[in-house]
């Protein structure tokens, strides 16, 4: 309960970031640059979404051209004995909600280590949400410049 919490707030403050820098049209399609430079391979609001609001998360790996981010494990400092991983596959060059999937893995510490426990149900509908309205936000302000 104390990492869904945790996991809230930290998405809320995410939503806050003012960096609307996009590395392409908006289109998500790969394309070359005016300066010859390949762009992001998947949808670039989507993309920039994602990285912002899993930004209190260190990043394991991302490839921005085929459309996966997976963080590190995290623990909370109110929950050191949680810890959670996430994983984000965006599968579409459109910015739609079908265009994007999330995995939320979840640990207990025991006594023997870390253990596998359950998410909450809803966890992952959460972050997919938080991750389309900062999308939206980031699409609206670069139409808005």
């Amino acid at each position: 309960m104390r990492i869904l919490t945790v996991l809230a707030l930290a998405l809320a403050l995410a939503g806050c970031s003012s960096d609307n820098t996009l590395s392409d049209t908006g289109s998500g399609s790969t394309a070359i640059s005016a300066g010859g430079g390949r762009t992001l391979g998947v949808n670039s609001y989507l993309w920039h979404a994602t990285l912002d609001t899993l930004s209190f998360i260190p990043l394991s790996s991302a490839d921005p051209f085929g459309g996966v981010v997976i963080t590190d494990w995290y623990s909370a400092p109110e929950a050191p004995n949680e810890r959670m991983k996430v994983t984000v596959y965006i599968l579409d060059r459109s910015l739609r909600a079908d265009g994007l999937k999330v995995a939320v893995f979840r640990q207990t510490k025991t006594t023997d280590g870390w253990a596998d426990a359950q998410v909450a149900a809803d966890t992952s509908t959460k972050l997919e949400d938080a991750i389309l309205t900062r999308a939206r936000e980031l699409r609206l302000a670069s139409e808005g410049s």
